[in-house]
Order: structure tokens, then C-alpha cells, then sequence
């Protein structure tokens, strides 16, 4: 028999008997998928940002459908959908959704130009997780914001950006999704996800420098001192200070503002509360003042 025959046949039939092996295996060994896994990942947006504390919106979705079979799909949730997206799927789901507060990526600095002056000049790779590796950076302050738009780069949504003016990162809430990659991005830990609050109403200490007091006043004008007189002037224990940094938590404030009128340096921020009203001379007052002096013979008259 020829030999290129006898290899044919011979390769042939291992073809045959590897192909009868694999068909048997992927029969046996089959992983079937939960069809509601695809059809929630349709519902989710495929940011895939990283937001929901999974790698994708696909694994979002896997771990949505087995908390369902759990009985519980509470502490998922897609920043990016918000509560319209986690209403479809609870009701795809069959399950009730958990109402949650909406967030709001905030920076945590005020060193603008003025308030923190450069002292050096950074010519090495632009970024701030380089220039943070290297040192302060271009100011005394080696906390606050380095301004060269690592947050920026990270943000998907346009949300992001750096105040040519005050070298400093600024958030636009109406765009903000709150899926923490700026937080993520920032080697220094400024940007924090808070609370939005009530009409988009918070208020946060712009500082994370945990130098004593005169070292940091040293560095920037605007630095909490860590002295505690926000504290003291809360009534509802909502500052704590601790490495000579005040922080004010969200879920405890109420929003009064006292706290922002106590801090000497005015590192607490106060954001979408209206204009302070005019202040108005009292009745008596304004009555006086607009009565004519009258003259002593018309008096007698």
C-alpha cells in the first residue's frame, strides 16, 4: 500500500476519533448560561467604568442575576444607569431595588494659585502620579492637587476638568455619574464620592493637608489647621479631627452651615446654597432716617 495513503487514512481517523472526544467533552462538561444575564446586560449602559466594584458591566450583570436567585440583589448598583437603570432590572429581575442617595465626585483641595504659591518648577513626564512620586511637586504642599489631569484622562463622561486659573481639578455635577475612576486616578486621595444631598446642597472640608497648623498655613492660605473649632461648634457630631485634618461626614450633617462660619481659614465649602439675604436696618431705624429735620420756627408755628 502507498505510504502518502496509509498517512491519510492514519491522520484521517485521528481526526475523527480527536473530533468524537471533543464533541463527547463539550457535551459533558457544557456550562450553560442564565439567558437573564445577557438580558440585563442590555439594560446596563457598557461603560464598563468599574463603577459598581466589577470589571464590566458583564460581571455587574452575572452578579446581578445570582444575588436575584439569592433573594437579594441589595449593594449592586450601576452609578452610571442611576435608579432608572436599577429599576428596569429589578423589575426584569423580579426584585425591589433599593433606593440610593445619588454621589458626586468632590475635590478635595482649595490650593488655587493664590491661596498655595509655586515654589519650583516640574519639567519631568506631566502627570500626576510622576510628579507626586517625585516629591511636594511644584508647591510646599505635598497633599493638594498637582493639576496635571490624571482624573481627567481617567473620566469617560467628560465630567472632569483642570481650572486653567487655579491649576486645580473641578467637577461638573451635571455630568458626573459618580463611578469613582477620578478617585481611582488621584495618587494623592483628594477626590472623594459624597453624597449630592438635598437639592445638590453639601458642604466638605476642601482639605486633606495633615500637617500641624503653621506647616500648613505655611503652604497654603487656605489649609485646615486641624484646630477643632468646627467641631466644637457642630451640634450633631458630624466633624471629627483626626491627623490634624477636620472631615465632616455626610451622612451626619445637616447641613448648617455654623461648622463654615467657625473655620478661621475657610477650608469648608458650602455648595448650591442660595446668596446670604442682604441684611435690612430694623423698622425704628429706617423710620428715622427718613424723617426731615424741622426747623425750630415751624416748630413754633
Amino acid at each position: 500500500m502507498d505510504l502518502v495513503l496509509v498517512a491519510v487514512i492514519a491522520l484521517g481517523a485521528i481526526g475523527l476519533v480527536s473530533s468524537t472526544v471533543l464533541y463527547v467533552c463539550s457535551k459533558k462538561f457544557a456550562v450553560k448560561e442564565d439567558a437573564r444575564i445577557g438580558e440585563v446586560a442590555e439594560l446596563l449602559p457598557q461603560a464598563n467604568c468599574g463603577g459598581c466594584g466589577f470589571a464590566g458591566c458583564a460581571g455587574l450583570a452575572d452578579a446581578l442575576v445570582k444575588g436575584a436567585d439569592a433573594g437579594s440583589i441589595e449593594g449592586l448598583f450601576c452609578p452610571v444607569g442611576g435608579q432608572e437603570v436599577m429599576g428596569k432590572v429589578a423589575d426584569l429581575l423580579g426584585m425591589a431595588v433599593v433606593n440610593t442617595e445619588p454621589m458626586v465626585a468632590v475635590v478635595r483641595c482649595n490650593g488655587t494659585c493664590a491661596n498655595r504659591p509655586r515654589i519650583a518648577e516640574y519639567s519631568g513626564l506631566r502627570t500626576c502620579a510622576a510628579m507626586h512620586a517625585c516629591g511636594a511637586g511644584e508647591t510646599a504642599c505635598g497633599y493638594g492637587c498637582l493639576g496635571c489631569g490624571d482624573c481627567v484622562a481617567a473620566c469617560q463622561f467628560g465630567a472632569i476638568s483642570v481650572n486653567p486659573e487655579t491649576g486645580i481639578a473641578e467637577v461638573d455635577e451635571d455630568k458626573c455619574t459618580s463611578c469613582g475612576a477620578c478617585v481611582k486616578a488621584c495618587p494623592r486621595g483628594i477626590i472623594e464620592l459624597r453624597k449630592k444631598g438635598p437639592k445638590g446642597r453639601r458642604i466638605y472640608v476642601s482639605c486633606v493637608n495633615r500637617d500641624k497648623g503653621p506647616v500648613a498655613m505655611k503652604a497654603c492660605k487656605a489649609a485646615c489647621i486641624g484646630c477643632g473649632k468646627c467641631q466644637k461648634e457642630c451640634q450633631f457630631d458630624a466633624i471629627t479631627v483626626a491627623n490634624n485634618v477636620a472631615y465632616i461626614d455626610p451622612a451626619k450633617c445637616r447641613l448648617c452651615r455654623k461648622c463654615e462660619k467657625a473655620c478661621p481659614t475657610h477650608a469648608i465649602v458650602s455648595v448650591n446654597f442660595p446668596a446670604p439675604k442682604p441684611a435690612t436696618q430694623p423698622a425704628a431705624s429706617v423710620g428715622a432716617a427718613n424723617v426731615e429735620p424741622v426747623n425750630e420756627g415751624e416748630a413754633k408755628q
